[in-house]
C-alpha cells in the first residue's frame, strides 16, 4: 500500500491550520524556524531512544512500547521541570488505560536541561498561545519507542482517541524496518478527515485536541524487526490532568 505523504503547512499559515482545521502538519525546517532550533541539536537526542525502559501497564499484555516522562510548566519563555508525577487521563479519553496512575521512568536529566529543550517546548507553546491563550501550560513529555518485537506494535492501542488536553506534538524522532504507522485526524464532531504517514525525522503533528481525534495505525517488520520513536508533547492550561 502505498503512504500519502503529509500535508505540510507553511510557516506562516500554522496558527491558521490551527484555529480553521485544529491540526496542522510541519516540516522539520518549519519546526526548526517556529521554536529557533537546529535540527543536528534534536538529532543530539536520538540516542535516547535506545535506552527507554519497557511499558509495564499495557493491558493487551503487549511487549512493543518503551517510554519515558516527564512533567514541565511553562510560563512565558520560562519552562521548569516540575518534580516526577504519574500519569494519569480520565477514562473518558483513554477508555484502555484510563484511571490509572501510571508511574513511568523519567526523562535523562541531560535531556530536560538543554537548552534546545526548552527552546522547543516553549516554542510549540507560544504557537499554541496564539490559537488559545488561557496562561501556563502544563506540559507532559513522553519518549516512545514502539517496536515489532511481538510481530506488531501499536501505537495508539486505544484506537482513535483525544488525550484531555489543550493541543498536543507529535514529533517524529525516526522510523526504521517498518511498514504501518500512518497518521489519521477526524474531526471530533464531523465527518472530515485526512490520512499521511510521517516519514521524515523531526516531522511534526499539531493538534487542537478539543476539536480533533487521532491515531496512528499498527506497525509491522518490513524486515527483521523494527520500531518508530516518537517524542509526544501535551500542552494543558491550568493543571495537570488528575489535578482538576
Amino acid at each position: 500500500m502505498n503512504a500519502f505523504p503529509p500535508p505540510y503547512t507553511t510557516p506562516a499559515a500554522v496558527v491558521d491550520a490551527l484555529r480553521v482545521h485544529g491540526c496542522a502538519v510541519l516540516a522539520p525546517s518549519t519546526l526548526a524556524s517556529l521554536c529557533n532550533v537546529r535540527i543536528d541539536a534534536l538529532e543530539a537526542w536520538r540516542a535516547g531512544w535506545d535506552d527507554l525502559p519497557p511499558d509495564a501497564y499495557l493491558k493487551d499484555g503487549g511487549r512493543y512500547r518503551r517510554r519515558r516522562h516527564g512533567c514541565f510548566v511553562q510560563h512565558g519563555d520560562t519552562l521548569a521541570q516540575v518534580a516526577h508525577r504519574a500519569h494519569w487521563q480520565s477514562e473518558d479519553y483513554n477508555a484502555l488505560h484510563g484511571g490509572m496512575h501510571r508511574w513511568f521512568e523519567p526523562l535523562a536529566p541531560a535531556l530536560a536541561a538543554d537548552p534546545a529543550w526548552t527552546r522547543l517546548v516553549a516554542g510549540l507553546g507560544h504557537v499554541f498561545a496564539q490559537v488559545r491563550d488561557d496562561g501556563d501550560w502544563h506540559v507532559e513529555a513522553h519518549q516512545f519507542r514502539i517496536d515489532t518485537t511481538d510481530g506488531i506494535g501499536r501505537p495508539t492501542p486505544e484506537g482513535a482517541h483525544r488525550d484531555g488536553v489543550d493541543f498536543v506534538a507529535v514529533l517524529l524522532v525516526g522510523r526504521s524496518g517498518i511498514k504501518g504507522g500512518e497518521t489519521r485526524v477526524f474531526e471530533a464532531d464531523g465527518p472530515a478527515g485526512q490520512r499521511f504517514t510521517l516519514t521524515e525525522p523531526w516531522a511534526v503533528l499539531l493538534l487542537d485536541d478539543h476539536r480533533v481525534i487521532h491515531e496512528s495505525t499498527p506497525i509491522q517488520p518490513a524486515d527483521g524487526t523494527g520500531h518508530r520513536d516518537t517524542l509526544v508533547l501535551t500542552y494543558r492550561a491550568g493543571a495537570f490532568q488528575g489535578e482538576n
